[in-house]
């Protein structure tokens, strides 16, 4: 069965410019260039039939562009022992709403809502016994990490499957903005 989750895709370009900042980080796992995103929802496994409910629903999502910010490095969870390194997304009203109208969306096709919180972020590298000074390091050389803002006019529906080599993401569904 699929792993399904819903994302912004990111610019070739900066990609490939946080892909640049592994190596600097021992223990860490970094995400490949071609992998970098900034998931909206993660939906998880699903059969052919919620699979073809999600899309159905998708296709009727209806949101306004906006401009999205990446700025700044930091980590999950707060405290002694990262798991997962990100880069950061500034607040954003625009994403906000896009962030409530694919939960309506998804609710309609039977997904039940997120119980976390949502905190945008992209992921850089999941940890594993990294030492948090050796974080913070990172953090403090990468705080001011920052890219011009980037206009956001699509939102994607992937797949993920997972193979030994890792996981294989396929687009499923690209939703459009409304100008």
């Amino acid at each position: 069965m699929p792993r399904l989750f819903v994302a912004i895709d990111i610019p070739e370009e900066i990609k490939q410019d946080l892909a640049r900042l592994t190596g600097e980080l021992p223990g860490a796992a970094w995400v490949p260039a071609g992998q970098i995103h900034l998931t909206l929802r993660f939906i998880g496994e699903v059969g052919p039939q919620p699979f073809a409910a999600v899309k159905a629903a998708l296709s009727g999502l209806r949101f306004t562009g906006f401009p999205l910010a990446i700025r700044g490095t930091g980590h999950f969870p707060p405290g002694r022992h990262p798991r997962v390194l990100w880069a950061g997304v500034e607040p954003s009203d625009g994403l906000d709403r896009l962030y409530g109208e694919l939960g309506l969306s998804l609710l309609a096709a039977g997904i039940p809502p997120e119980e976390r919180p949502f905190s945008p972020h992209i992921t850089l590298a999941r940890l594993k016994e990294s030492a948090p000074a050796r974080v913070s390091s990172f953090e403090g050389r990468h705080g001011g990490l920052a890219y011009p803002p980037l206009p956001v006019r699509e939102v994607v529906l992937y797949s993920s499957t997972l193979k030994s080599e890792g996981a294989v993401h396929s687009k499923e569904l690209t939703v459009r903005c409304q100008e």
